[in-house]
């Protein structure tokens, strides 16, 4: 019952497409050399930096059709922190009257570097720490050293009052027993919020044996999470990706609710308009150097707001799909639409679960 009404709640939400979210990829640069990363970014610029007065435009003719407290802008890359107009940028968005964070793989978190950052209006900061031991979160992130500043960084968070933040890990196959260890070391640093997440075959993780979980450690981490859940001692979640069925409201707040193009929209480097960073190709809706931005957001994106051409394939006949409806779509390919990675078979068999509760 509770999961037929959230979809008609979908359906509204989707009609209406209130814009909460706009991800700004302010660059492609990069000083870590992941071996996930879903947009390839490399140390070398694939593109130059979108200069910030391009993206505070954006911001200012938007200002006008929407409440600017109820919209997150949150800085993405590459990594944001490259910039050294970031405080300047955060100032301008601040004054406008957006809230807005920024996602770091926190090399460059210095405290020094936080303080300017909070000064400039910063809210939130999302950090990601991908092991328990160095050697497993540097070799996911392709960077010595970074284990230990980054655990600097999610410290000087942590500690930091009236600041939104979390704390996220993909969960893969050379950390998933030790995500125990890993419970433990972030409640010791006083983080109060974990987000884990699993990978999706794009960009350099397209293929790798070594990060994607077999279906019993894909369960193994449900049953983590479920259960770090129920001890109270960090408020733990899974992504916001893929229908769960038994495990939805037990390892996230809410159902699942793939909000691309919906609630999210997002201006790359390049200023393409779209909408989950992670979504490019075909999913792209417009250019800001060719478009209107508000009346893209108003007028395209219905290939994220109807969904329905997803039933196909193996969510044709599939009992799940009205509440699945198609999965995520950064696991749909971009070019053909064709479903990349299910959830509900990553657990066992997709046909075997029920319609929902």
């Amino acid at each position: 019952m509770l999961l037929s009404l959230f979809q008609e709640n979908k359906r509204i939400e989707s009609k209406l497409h209130s814009l909460t979210c706009l991800f700004w990829e302010c660059t492609l640069r990069c000083n870590f050399n992941c071996v996930h990363c879903g947009s390839d970014c490399t140390r070398e610029e694939l593109a130059a930096d979108m200069p910030k007065e391009d993206f505070l435009k954006i911001l200012s003719d938007i200002r006008p059709h929407l409440n600017p407290r109820k919209t997150m802008i949150v800085i993405t890359g590459g990594d944001p922190l490259l910039r050294e107009d970031l405080e300047e940028t955060g100032r301008e968005i601040y004054r406008m009257g957006y809230p807005w964070g920024l996602v770091t793989n926190g090399w460059e978190l210095s405290q020094g570097r936080l303080d300017a950052l909070l000064h400039a209006g910063l809210r939130s900061v999302t950090v990601s720490l991908d092991g328990y031991t160095e050697e497993s979160h540097e070799w996911f992130r392709g960077k010595k050293g970074s284990w230990l500043r980054t655990l600097n960084a999610i410290s000087r968070v942590a500690s930091t009052p009236g600041l939104a933040y979390e704390v996220t890990t993909c969960a893969n196959r050379s950390n998933i027993n030790d995500l125990h260890k890993l419970k433990s070391m972030l409640i010791s640093l006083e983080v109060e919020k974990w987000r884990l997440f699993t990978l999706f075959p794009r960009g350099r993780a397209k293929g790798n044996p070594l990060l994607k979980l077999s279906t019993e450690e894909f369960v193994q981490l449900m049953e983590f999470i479920r259960e770090t859940r129920r001890e109270r001692k960090i408020d733990v979640s899974y992504g916001c990706e893929g229908y769960l069925a038994d495990y939805e409201m037990e390892v996230r707040d809410a159902p699942f609710f793939c909000q691309a193009g919906i609630h999210i929209a997002s201006v790359l480097a390049n200023g393409d308009i779209g909408a989950c960073p992670s979504l490019r190709g075909n999913y792209i809706q417009g250019n800001i150097y060719k478009d209107d931005f508000w009346a893209v957001w108003n007028t395209r994106y219905q290939v994220m707001r109807d969904r329905r051409w997803t039933r196909t394939g193996k969510c044709a006949n599939c009992s799940s799909y009205r509440f699945c409806q198609g999965n995520g779509l950064h696991l749909r390919d971009e070019e053909s639409g064709e479903l990349l990675g299910c959830h509900l078979e990553m657990m066992g068999n997709h046909t075997l679960y029920p319609t929902g509760k």
